[in-house]
């Protein structure tokens, strides 16, 4: 069963020709006990088939221990969205939903090598000296989680310090519930800011800002 419709993949294909560098997808998967590891590839394979730029690489997460290390993966299903170079982009749980456009849009501007975010956000992302690492909760169904996982995602292709993170807050039930995941979007940052909702880059910026300041003080 094909999970994009054709209507879907001409308009991808389409959307593709929009890429300039090869991109790579480091999927991270296991046999057992993975409830959407399996649609998750399925998905992945069907998404390459849209543009020779694209291409899928796949690990295993108990046997792949060294990948696993590398890429600073902590639970499955997980993609990687790595270009000329790993940016920090990671999703955690499977991209459909409203979220498979989010992964769409991360692949191109991977790609491209750069975002929409304004030059005023740029430059004070430059000015971060310490690690950062964002992770925004989701739901498939929610219409205003793609844009605050877009916003982490934009900033770690921005940042060499950033990691954004999108979770799946369904799929993982346990750390939703270590961070008290009762709304969506929900964003963690270094464990000391949190905060609900899609805020405007200004808004976001400052939290992330924030979070680093934490992070030089303690």
């Amino acid at each position: 069963m094909a999970h994009i419709k054709e209507a879907d993949r001409k308009y991808l294909s389409k959307e593709f020709e929009k890429m300039i560098k090869p991109v790579k997808l480091v999927f991270f998967t296991q046999q057992f006990e993975c409830q959407y590891c399996q649609m998750t590839h399925e998905l992945l394979d069907e998404l390459v088939t849209l543009s020779d730029k694209i291409t899928v690489e796949i690990y295993d997460f108990v046997k792949d221990k060294d990948k696993v290390e590398k890429y600073g993966i902590e639970r499955i299903p997980a993609i990687v969205v790595e270009g000329e170079k790993d940016y920090g982009i990671r999703v955690y749980g499977i991209p459909a939903g409203y979220e498979f456009s989010t992964l769409i849009e991360d692949i191109i501007d991977v790609s491209r090598g750069t975002t929409e975010l304004s030059d005023q956000t740029r430059e004070a992302l430059k000015k971060i000296s310490r690690p950062v690492h964002i992770q925004v909760f989701i739901t498939l169904t929610c219409p205003y989680c793609t844009r605050a996982v877009r916003m982490a995602h934009q900033m770690a292709i921005e940042s060499d310090l950033i990691r954004g993170e999108m979770v799946e807050a369904s799929e993982f039930p346990q750390l939703s519930n270590k961070y008290g995941v009762s709304a969506v979007p929900k964003v963690i940052i270094n464990e000391t800011v949190e905060f609900e909702g899609a805020l405007p880059e200004r808004s976001y910026l400052e939290k992330v800002l924030e979070a680093e300041g934490a992070s030089m003080k303690s």
